[in-house]
């Protein structure tokens, strides 16, 4: 048998994108498969488009805090948010970053780049750019071979999350569904 995955992700944005979502997403994904999880976010100013930081743990942990140079991911749903928490990731954990293009950085790790954005209003939807974080994470880390397969969850786990989720809301789960796949297909569009 598989081991169990032990996984400390930081997910970070602004107020309103969504960063909570895809904390509680990726945790009930978690809890579905029987994993304990531990969550704890930091909020700022972001009614005011501040900073919004959220932790992730799966697996056997006794805090819920992950500490600078402990993280295995980091999914940064601003560009900015890389510099800001960077320096969560261990020496080989990764990114996935909200950017136009890849940029330098001076956090460690491997670093994977989607302009989330730019689809996003391509999809005339820029409120499921959080999903098409997620989606592209999911794929691209997955499939990526130094990470082994090692995530607790892929791509299918969080769609049935999101229909128990927004069960009835019919447009709102089209529309969530669509944005996590685009994230996912986007990958081979990426190096």
């Amino acid at each position: 048998m598989k081991d169990k995955p032990r996984n400390q992700i930081v997910i970070s944005g602004v107020g309103g994108q969504g960063v909570l979502f895809v904390t509680r997403l990726l945790a009930e994904a978690a809890i579905a498969k029987g994993l304990p999880v531990f969550t704890s976010e930091t909020h700022g100013m972001a009614q005011r488009g501040g900073t919004v930081i959220s932790h992730l743990k799966v697996g056997e942990f006794s805090s819920p805090l992950i500490n600078p140079g402990q993280a295995d991911g980091l999914i940064a749903l601003k560009a900015e948010n890389l510099s800001q928490h960077g320096g969560y990731l261990k020496k080989n954990g990764w990114a996935t970053v909200n950017s136009p293009a890849p940029m330098e950085a001076a956090a460690t790790g491997r670093l994977f780049f989607l302009d989330a954005d730019r689809l996003a209003r391509q999809m005339d939807d820029p409120k499921t750019l959080n999903l098409l974080m997620l989606g592209f994470t999911l794929r691209r880390i997955s499939e990526t071979n130094f990470v082994k397969g090692w995530l607790h969850c892929d791509v299918d786990d969080v769609a049935a999350v999101l229909k128990t989720r927004l069960k009835g809301k019919v447009q709102l789960l089209q529309n969530a569904i669509r944005a996590l796949e685009a994230g996912a297909s986007a990958v081979a569009g990426t190096a």
